[in-house]
Formats: structure tokens, C-alpha cells, sequence
């Protein structure tokens, strides 16, 4: 039976139309949706929920390229597989959107109230809230969307209330004053993980304190000279015997007519500075509890816009920025400016506008998060929850251990509001989970709600179980709680995982996630941070229009190593594109032979050693691969399995065995024929179960033209291992095979010799066995290589003017006498020469260089020597060819 032509491939892979297809067929077919079969392992991933804001930027492509490269693994593996898709609401970033969009209109959210902002909010995610998910379905995201869930659904904002209720009755969630990040832009909280720390190049300005008593001064250092006004003490250390006669005499705060308390404080560094700290308990969190630990004052003074108010006294009004300005000049104008220096030190920003946010005393609602981190941090060290890289542990373990109270509520509309009420006649707090219509203390209906909301966080910390129905008893939390894995950027460990495992433990009494797999940040070429105001920002998007999504995700897989930094170049996108198309032509060759009643199964091609050397070699490097892919899964080495997929592919299947078994394809041996079209099938449909989880695209296309097929690839089995394919013998003898092959290639090429000119070459220096196997392929040698004639002589002398390449102590040589035009070769070399010679200066002058030793990244020198040494290896070379020229012209 012949090839069946109407399941012939195009003649080149036209990605968009493929993607298109099989994203219709897979949705057409239900492919992703989840199953709950008894008896069968669960394997169960949520996905970390993008803003309901976002588009697809490079971060989303890895992350969820990684997630779905599992997920189809385990159901090929014929595991429950859930994967969990949803958006988060995004508090802030979608309040901020509408309100733009607002201020277009002339208006504010004040000025068309809450309900209607609301709703405004709400009109906008149903118009442009579904941008993300649909990239996300472009990228190839095999997501059981059916169960797509967002924060703000009811029954998420169902457990988010009682979550609430729960830990307040616990008295783990309070309302009290207590100092807070607060973004002047936003006007809202932020907790510590939601301030980004940037280097800052400042100043620090050292002013003098006059003793109340006139008796003298001490110089204090600060970064915010503006927040001096606030000041209500100065700190010492109690064992400074400097500033012991200061006890009952005190401190005339500068350009005010207050006179402060000097306190004695162990927090206090004697030996750093003067030994004296100025004390802001209103604006500044270490000062703040100084200030608790001696009764001092809070003096606020600031609004929540950034401006001073009246507390600053003749400031007030002042922009804080403009109130520093001006005091540097009175605090000058007066003598009191001892010097400012240059000082570069770390300013806190709101992680969304990028405001420098301002320490502040407020009313807010905070969680008491040390008995539910201790709960997660005993969990991670029994090894209930395993976090790879492992270099992540100590980092985890000293954020936890030095936890603060998080901060929970948000002065914004947009979000989950406070379930808690006020009654207007007893001032009695009333939280419940279901809206009470009077008060259960005095029967009041007078009752006023929290306006503020909860930190966008809280209830993304609850996403593993929330989704799958909690607090009801659900099949889905039975089958799929606890999840196997939780993939997510390395950024926000303590925002949102770290947080799952408090609420997880606390509220199911079980780990969210078995593993965590933090994935490094993808940056350019180059190490550096992707930003539009650099113009090196990789587009996914684009990249996958004018590559493929296929050759945009093995990219991200190959780049996948394990650490904090993944290097992401496009040329490599582009070489990784050029892979898929080497896929597909070798698929497209291999459908030209096969047959359409052709058989993969082993049974049609005998046992392993009853089938010729090629065979068994590929099969054995077949199931080494098979090894290498399920290994590297398990253990989430995305690289290596990227990296051992495409070397077989590549490197043993499509460049040797393809090339190899051309002979028995065309031959009239119908047994041989045959054979070859048996493995060959095996071998082609084996890499495509093993790719399709990094390419799917591609592969299911390939798939639907093999003979015989009617389910789609994607819900095939994965390849087991198959150690009984390995056959060490088979590879020890095709790698001298292929050896020798290489060796007369290269001397071939480096002599210049035309590729059509056959050419004759010995084998020497070669053992019995060695010799008996290489004749024995002496023609498939001579074919593949274009030789006239393969000589093997296990002992002779080489002629003066031959080339010669050494493999494992077997050395190949070809005579050149009358191959190669002497005089041309020679004028080529010097040319080569000259321009080695020069490459090879000005690396050896950057290398003598010690600045630039001194100052240039270790990668660059280190790329720099890798340099130097190729150059040396390369002018060796040409030594070399120079040599042999001089023999040839000689003899």
C-alpha cells in the first residue's frame, strides 16, 4: 500500500492557520475540561490569576507556557488533570484604569458616587476584561475554561466574607492605629510587599539640635528634613554618657517653639553617627514604636495627599517636597544646616504608580499574621510543601520569621468591602458574613458600613480552594485540593504564596500546593530590566505572529534553567523556529515512505537484535530520551528537557538516522524497506507524544496526517520508558560510525573540497572489532560522504600531504595532492589569517585592560576570554592547513 496523498503535509508549516485550526478543534472537542474518574492519580494547578487588566506580556508567556507544558504532560500520563484558570480584580490598577477613563469625561468617582463607579468598573470587565484570557488561549493554554473563575465572583467574594468573619471572631483580624505605607497618588494603605524599594541618589542633611537649656547642640542626620516637624523626641542609647545631663533638660526643635523630650532607648546605635536619632512617631515605623515605648506625642503632619497641614504650622499648604526646600533654607538662613551630603540610600514606592509612598499613622484593619506564619513556615520544614529552586529557602524562612502584621484594607471602592458595620446609636462593631438589617446589641437600624475594601491580595490568598467551592464540600476540593504544584515569579513569594499556606493551613488544615516552582524574571539579552522607555521590551505577541507560538514557547522552555535571571534573546526565538520547521520537514519526508497500513508496534519489527545497527541505535537513543523527558518533568528541569528533545531530534533523528535509512527506503529490499518504515514510525510518533507538551501546535498537525489516526494527539498516552530498548553496544558502535563521518566532513571542508568531487579516505590506527565494523558499512560511508573509495588499515603510513582528524584514537586521513588549487588556498589562508589576527588584538588589548577587568560584569569577561580562545584555536588551524599546503607543494 502507498503513501495516502490527501494526508500529505503542506511543504512548509504555516503556523497561523495550524494554531487556528486546532484551537477551534480542541475547544469543539472539550479536550481541556476536566475529569474526576475513580482510581486514577489527580494532578491539579491554578493558575496565579493575571489582572483582569493585563495583556500578555513575556512573564505570562514563560509562567504559563511551564504550567501548560505540566498540565498536558500529566494528562497524556492519563492523570485527573485540572488546570484552574481565572483574572484577578486588581483593586487598585482597575480603579485607576476607570478613573482615567473618567477624568476623559470631565468627572471623578466623586462626583458620580460609589454605586455607579462600581458599576462602571464592572461594564469595563465585561467589555475588556476578557483581553488576557483570550492571549492566554492563543499561547496554547490547555485551561479547563469552563471553570474560569474571577476574584470578584460571587462565590469567591462568598469566602472571602467568611474568611473575614472567621479570623475576626478568632481575633486574628483587628482595627487599630498603626503606621502604614501610604501612596499620596492612590490614597490607600499598602503593605510591606507592596512597596518597592528603588536606590535613590539623595542627600542626608545633618542639622543641629539646640539643648533646651542653651548649653549646646547635637547634630542629627536625616534623608526627610521635612518630617522634623512631626519630631516629639530625640533617641540616645541609655549607656551614652554624653547625653545623660539632657534627661530633665530636653531638646528646642528647630523652626518651632516646642520643646522635646530626650528618651533613653536600646534600639538606639551609640557608636553610629552622634548617637542621637530624632524620634517621628506619626512618620516612621521604628520611630513609632520608640515612641510607644515612652508615651511620646503623635504629631501628624501631613495630609493624604503629601501635603502639610496644620500641625506643620507655617508650612502648612507645602507640597512636601516644597516644605523640604524651604526648610533647608530657614534651617541655613539660621546656622542650624551643619552640611548635606551626597548619600544614596533605598525610597519606598506604591508598587502600581510608582509614587514615593509615606510612612503614616492610620486607622486600618490589619491580620495578625505570626500564628498563621508559624503554621506555614513548620510546614515547609517538615517537607509538606517543597519550594524549588532550594536556594529559595533561607530567603523564605527570614521573611517569616521576621513577619509584621498585614495591613488588609484599601481606601478605594473597587473591591471586596469590609464586612463590617458600625451602629450609629451604641458605636458597637458588627462583623458578619450576611449584611445585618439592625444592630444585635441595642436594635438599632442605624447601621453604617466599612467603606474601605480588602487588600486585592487577601482574597487571591484563598485562590487554591476558593475556586474549587470552599467553604462548601465539593467534589473538586475532594479530587484536587491539595494542588500538586503552584508555579509563579520568584517577586511575589511573600505577596501571594507564602500568604496561600497561612490560609490554606489555617482554613482547609492542609498545604495548598505540594510544590512551589518559582520561575526566574525574564530579561533582554543583556541582563536588563524589559521596559517600553529602553525599547527592549520582546512583544510575546508579536514574537509569536511572526515566529509561531510553537517556536515562542520551546524558547521559553529552553531558557527555563533554574535561577533568578533568564537572558531572553530573539535571534534564539528565530533558531528555535527554524527547529519546528526542521520537524516538520523531517515529518514530511518520513510521510513520503510510510505507508498508510504501516505499524509502529514492536511486535512488526522484531526484537531489538534481530534489527540492523541503525535501528537498534535509534531506539536506544529513543528511550534514553524518553528518560532525559520524563526525568526532567518530574523534577521541573524544563531546560533539560527542551535541551534533550532538541539534540535527538535535531542532532540523532533527523540528521543521522534520516539521513542513515535513506538507502533501505529506496531500496528493492522489501524486508529492509519495510523495517526502516516500522521504526521510523515508532520513532517519529514517540517524539511527537514527547514534544507536544512544549510544541502542541505543530505536533497535533503532524499527528492527523500518520497513518492510521483518528483521536487527536493531545489525548494519547506519553511515552513510557523503555529500558529494554537500551542497547549500549549499538551506541558505542554508531558513535564511531558517525565519528568517523564527522571527521571526513570537516577535512572536506576545511580543504575546500567541492561537495560533488568524490574522494578517497583511509581508517587507521583502528583495533580488530573497530576494523570489522567499519567495513562492514563501508559503503554507507562512502555514500553519505562522497567518497571513491574508504580504505581501512588498521596499521599504515601516512601520506605527507594528507588531512587528517583523530575520533577516540582512530585517525582518518585524506590525501589532497590534486584536490585543492594550492596557490588560491594558500591567499585565502592569509586572508583568514589577517582578519583572525586582528579580532584577536583587540581581544587581547581588552583583556590587558584593567578598568575594564575591573569594571565590566563577569559574564562580559568571561564571553571575552571564551573569545580569545576560539580565535587561538582558529589561527591553530590555519597554521595547520598551512602546513599541509607547503607538504602538497613540497612532494
Amino acid at each position: 500500500m502507498s503513501p495516502d496523498k490527501s494526508k500529505e503535509l503542506n511543504k512548509s508549516y504555516e503556523f497561523v492557520d495550524v494554531e487556528e485550526k486546532w484551537r477551534k478543534r480542541w475547544e469543539e472537542q472539550a479536550c481541556f475540561e476536566a475529569r474526576m474518574e475513580t482510581g486514577r492519580p489527580a494532578f491539579s494547578i491554578v493558575i496565579p490569576p493575571p489582572n483582569v487588566t493585563g495583556v500578555l506580556h513575556v512573564g505570562h508567556a514563560l509562567n504559563n507556557t511551564m504550567q501548560d507544558v505540566l498540565t498536558r504532560y500529566h494528562r497524556m500520563c492519563g492523570d485527573n488533570t485540572l488546570w484552574l484558570p481565572g483574572t484577578d480584580h486588581a483593586g487598585i490598577a482597575t480603579q485607576n484604569v476607570v478613573e482615567r477613563q473618567l477624568a476623559t469625561e470631565g468627572k471623578s468617582r466623586h462626583d458620580i458616587g460609589r454605586d455607579e463607579f462600581i458599576e462602571r468598573v464592572w461594564a469595563w470587565r465585561r467589555e475588556k476584561g476578557g483581553t488576557i484570557i483570550n492571549q492566554l488561549k492563543k499561547l496554547g493554554c490547555s485551561c479547563d475554561w469552563s471553570r474560569e473563575r474571577f476574584t470578584m465572583d460571587e462565590g469567591l467574594s462568598n469566602a472571602v466574607r467568611e474568611v473575614f468573619v472567621r479570623l475576626y471572631k478568632e481575633g486574628l483580624i483587628y482595627k487599630g492605629d498603626y503606621i502604614v505605607n501610604w501612596c499620596p497618588r492612590c490614597l490607600t494603605a499598602l503593605a510591606d510587599d507592596e512597596v518597592d524599594h528603588e536606590d535613590h541618589n539623595g542627600k542626608l542633611y545633618h542639622i543641629r539640635y539646640p539643648f533646651a537649656d542653651g548649653s549646646g547642640h547635637v547634630v542629627i542626620a536625616t534623608t526627610r528634613p521635612e518630617t522634623m516637624l512631626g519630631d516629639t523626641g530625640v533617641a540616645v542609647h541609655p549607656d551614652d554618657e554624653r547625653y545623660v545631663h539632657l534627661a530633665d533638660v530636653g531638646i528646642a526643635l528647630p523652626l518651632t517653639d516646642r520643646i522635646i523630650p530626650v528618651v533613653f532607648d536600646y534600639h538606639v546605635q551609640k557608636d553610629f553617627g552622634t548617637g542621637a536619632l530624632k524620634v517621628t512617631p506619626s512618620h516612621d515605623r521604628d520611630d513609632y514604636e520608640i515612641g510607644r515605648r515612652h508615651n511620646l506625642q503623635m504629631c501628624k503632619i501631613m495630609d493624604d495627599h503629601g501635603v502639610m497641614n496644620e500641625m506643620a504650622g507655617v508650612y502648612a499648604g507645602l507640597d512636601r517636597y516644597q516644605c523640604r526646600e524651604k526648610i533647608v533654607a530657614d534651617l541655613k538662613a539660621r546656622g542650624l544646616l551643619e552640611k548635606v551630603e551626597e548619600y544614596e540610600h533605598a525610597v519606598g514606592h506604591c508598587y502600581r504608580c510608582k509614587t514615593v509612598v509615606e510612612p503614616t499613622t492610620s486607622l486600618q484593619w490589619f491580620v495578625k499574621v505570626k500564628p498563621l506564619a508559624d503554621e506555614a513556615v513548620a510546614a515547609v520544614r517538615k517537607g509538606r510543601i517543597n519550594i524549588y529552586p532550594k536556594t529559595w529557602y533561607n530567603t523564605f524562612y527570614g521573611w517569616m520569621d521576621n513577619i509584621r502584621d498585614w495591613c488588609i484594607s484599601r481606601q478605594i471602592w473597587w473591591g471586596h468591602r469590609i464586612p463590617a458595620w458600625t451602629c450609629n446609636a451604641c458605636d458597637q462593631l458588627i462583623v458578619e458574613t450576611v449584611d445585618p438589617q439592625s444592630c444585635p446589641h441595642c436594635g438599632s437600624k442605624e447601621l453604617q458600613q466599612e467603606t474601605d475594601v480588602l487588600d486585592t491580595w487577601f482574597s487571591s490568598a484563598l485562590w487554591p480552594f476558593s475556586t474549587m467551592g470552599w467553604p462548601e464540600k465539593t467534589k473538586e476540593l475532594e479530587t484536587f485540593y491539595p494542588t500538586s504544584i503552584l508555579i509563579t515569579s520568584f517577586d511575589i513569594l511573600f505577596f501571594w504564596v507564602a500568604r496561600m499556606m497561612m490560609m490554606g493551613l489555617h482554613f482547609m488544615k492542609e498545604i495548598p500546593f505540594k510544590d512551589v516552582y518559582l520561575h526566574a524574571l525574564v530579561r533582554d539579552k543583556h541582563g536588563k530590566k524589559m521596559s517600553k522607555s529602553t525599547g527592549n521590551v520582546i512583544d510575546p505577541l508579536e514574537v509569536m505572529a511572526r515566529y509561531g507560538t510553537d517556536a515562542m514557547r520551546f524558547t521559553l522552555v529552553a531558557f527555563a534553567a533554574q535561577g533568578r535571571e533568564i537572558k531572553l534573546d530573539e535571534d534564539r526565538i528565530e533558531g528555535y523556529r527554524f527547529f519546528i520547521n526542521k520537524l516538520w520537514n523531517a515529518a514530511r519526508f518520513s510521510l513520503m515512505h510510510i505507508n498508510e497500513g504501516d505499524e509502529p508496534v514492536r511486535e512488526s519489527i522484531g526484537t531489538s537484535q534481530e534489527l540492523p545497527l541503525v535501528h537498534r541505535w535509534i531506539l536506544s537513543r529513543t528511550a534514553r530520551t524518553i528518560d532525559t523527558v520524563r526525568t526532567g518533568l518530574d523534577e521541573y528541569h524544563f531546560n533539560e528537557v527542551a535541551s534533550g528533545i532538541y539534540q535527538f531530534t535535531w542532532h540523532e533523528f533527523c540528521d543521522w538516522y534520516l539521513e542513515w535509512i535513506k538507502a533501505d527506503l529506496f531500496s528493492d529490499d522489501e524486508t529492509a524497506k519495510k523495517q526502516a518504515r516500522s521504526v521510523l514510525l515508532l520513532v517519529l510518533e514517540t517524539v511527537l507524544r514527547l514534544i507536544h507538551p512544549i510544541t502542541p501546535y505543530v505536533t497535533e498537525e503532524i499527528w492527523n496526517v500518520l497513518p492510521g489516526k483518528r483521536s487527536i494527539l493531545m489525548k494519547q498516552s506519553f511515552p513510557e520508558r523503555q529500558h529494554d530498548w537500551i542497547d549500549e553496544t549499538a551506541e558505542s558502535d554508531m558513535e564511531l560510525l558517525r565519528g568517523i563521518i564527522t571527521g571526513i566532513r570537516n577535512i572536506r571542508a576545511e580543504a575546500n573540497v567541492h561537495p560533488s568531487r568524490k574522494i578517497e579516505a583511509c581508517i587507521t590506527n583502528i583495533n580488530e572489532n573497530q576494523a570489522t565494523l567499519v567495513s562492514s558499512f563501508r559503503s554507507s560511508i562512502a555514500d553519505i560522504t562522497r567518497l571513491s573509495a574508504l580504505h581501512v588499515q588498521p596499521k599504515t603510513k601516512k601520506p605527507d600531504d594528507a588531512a587528517t582528524y583523530i575520533f577516540n584514537d582512530v585517525e582518518i586521513y585524506i590525501p589532497l595532492k590534486g584536490l585543492v588549487d594550492t596557490t588560491a588556498e594558500r591567499e585565502k589562508l592569509a586572508r583568514e589569517r589577517k582578519k583572525v589576527e586582528t579580532q584577536l588584538q583587540q581581544v587581547s588589548n581588552k583583556l590587558e585592560n584593567k578598568t575594564f577587568l575591573a569594571k565590566a560584569p563577569e559574564a562580559v569577561v568571561s564571553k571575552e576570554r571564551e573569545k580569545k580562545k576560539e580565535l587561538d584555536s582558529r589561527l591553530e588551524r590555519i597554521a595547520e592547513a598551512e602546513e599541509r599546503l607547503t607538504k602538497q607543494s613540497v612532494s
